[in-house]
């Protein structure tokens, strides 16, 4: 695969002008379903040394969070810059040239302007469908699947089989025997063909894992010690939830989960995320081999969170915060930030509008987010409004905002019910404030906020 990708490379480079000289190349790497369980967001029992290394260098963005806690919603807002509801896009069965045939991607952008635009793995939603990776986007595009020994190995399902996903494997064979790991092979091979051209390069790198079901090399399960793992323990007063804050069918099982099974699916997440670690430090290696730093911007995020037991949930799909909230670590080599963090709430459609303006562009009028330049540049700066997501449950539509404090999420328009949670002493979101009176003035400012985004005319 090597060699047939760097001839490749070679020969689309030959044939193309270069009108894009001189800008910054840009590394895009997307890691489905991971949250902030890492070492850089405080969580010490997971071993992650390589995204601590990349903060290092980079603006670790507190409170960024994505637009809908599901991958196609979620992927298709960030590349096209548009909201799940001006896309259209609400789940994961729609593609979304379907409904947006003319929309120009942030890829597409980038290659319209002259860059070599490539992908290696998992980008746009739809694993294994070569038209829904949009064939407008790309110069190249590359889906690495593994071997055979790489699915083999020790694991179960730790629901009998009931839900599908619930499993994980510690599996034979080394890193390049998974498909994630092939893809980061692929990638520095990209970046060592790639280096030194005249002609600016767009790389997007997408990693599956740590996505269910939670297959990893066996030695990244050797780093954690079941009994060692710290369950999520809900808070002994806490409201009656929402009923639609949970997605269901199969809430009921995951809740009944025992003890050690809840340990395995943790470990299986954990693995997951430090298998995918190693293999963003093999990307960082290569830049640092061919100071890549000098000439690249470079995003590390993932199109979500994901629940490991909090509110007894296991996945995604809710309006909660580890659901919503998601790692976004930005390195621009032409900004110097004053700090490297910034608590400010940002949002992942904040991405396209953001590369454009770091390539020296002006972003095209049809995008919704903001960009994060200014917030490079000086991470504690005042930022007004908030982070927006949202979901669907069947006719139901929730819409939620989080601002530095607040979360106020409405359930289709309010009518299904409201929920206000305060994150200066209720993290979690246990404790719903919505029905107190004392909060009414607060739910009229979060409710406006929420409107000047989501339209409830």
């Amino acid at each position: 695969m090597v060699k047939r990708l760097a001839v490749l490379i070679a020969v689309i480079l030959s044939l193309e002008a270069v009108p894009a000289a001189g800008r910054p190349n840009i590394l895009l790497i997307m890691i489905d379903d991971l949250s902030t369980d890492l070492s850089i967001y405080g969580n010490e029992q997971v071993v992650s040394p390589n995204f601590e290394r990349l903060a290092a260098r980079s603006v670790r963005f507190d409170r960024a969070h994505s637009q809908f806690p599901s991958c196609n919603p979620s992927r298709t807002s960030m590349l096209t810059g548009l909201r799940p509801d001006s896309s259209g896009i609400l789940d994961n069965k729609v593609f979304f040239r379907t409904l947006l045939p003319d929309i120009v991607t942030l890829p597409e952008f980038f290659r319209q302007k002259g860059y070599f635009a490539m992908n290696i793995g998992k980008i746009f939603h739809g694993v294994g469908n070569k038209a829904w990776d949009d064939p407008k986007a790309w110069d190249l595009s590359l889906k690495p699947g593994g071997t055979k020994i790489g699915r083999t190995g020790e694991g179960r399902n730790v629901t009998g089989g009931q839900i599908g996903w619930a499993r994980w494997l510690a599996a034979r064979g080394t890193d390049a025997d998974q498909p994630d790991g092939q893809v980061a092979l692929a990638a520095v091979e990209a970046l060592e063909q790639l280096h030194g051209s005249q002609r600016p390069f767009f790389l997007a790198v997408g990693f599956h894992r740590p996505h269910s079901p939670f297959i990893a090399p066996e030695r990244y399960f050797d780093l954690y010690k079941l009994s060692r793992l710290e369950l999520r323990r809900p808070p002994s007063v806490r409201s009656q939830e929402v009923p639609l804050a949970i997605p269901g069918p199969n809430d009921e099982i995951l809740r009944e989960l025992k003890k050690r099974a809840r340990r395995e699916l943790m470990r299986g997440y954990y693995a997951g995320v430090s298998f995918i670690d190693q293999q963003l430090g093999l990307i960082l290696d290569t830049l640092d081999r061919l100071d890549g730093w000098r000439d690249t911007i470079v995003i590390v995020t993932s199109d979500h969170g994901f629940h490991l037991g909090e509110h007894d949930w296991w996945g995604k799909n809710t309006l909660f915060e580890p659901s919503g909230h998601i790692p976004l670590l930005i390195y621009a080599p032409q900004i110097e930030p004053r700090r490297k963090r910034s608590p400010r709430p940002v949002e992942l459609l904040d991405l396209y509008p953001t590369l454009v303006e770091l390539a020296g562009w002006k972003p095209p009028d049809h995008l919704e987010g903001r960009s994060l330049v200014r917030l490079i540049r000086k991470p504690r700066r005042s930022w007004s409004q908030g982070s927006f997501s949202q979901v669907k449950r069947g006719d139901i539509a929730g819409h939620s905002v989080r601002t530095r404090r607040w979360r106020y999420t409405e359930w289709n328009d309010g009518e299904e019910g409201i929920e206000l949670y305060d994150h200066s002493i209720d993290p979690g979101e246990y404790l719903n404030l919505a029905e107190l009176p004392e909060f009414v003035d607060i739910i009229g400012d979060l409710e406006a906020l929420l409107d000047s985004v989501f339209d409830s005319d």
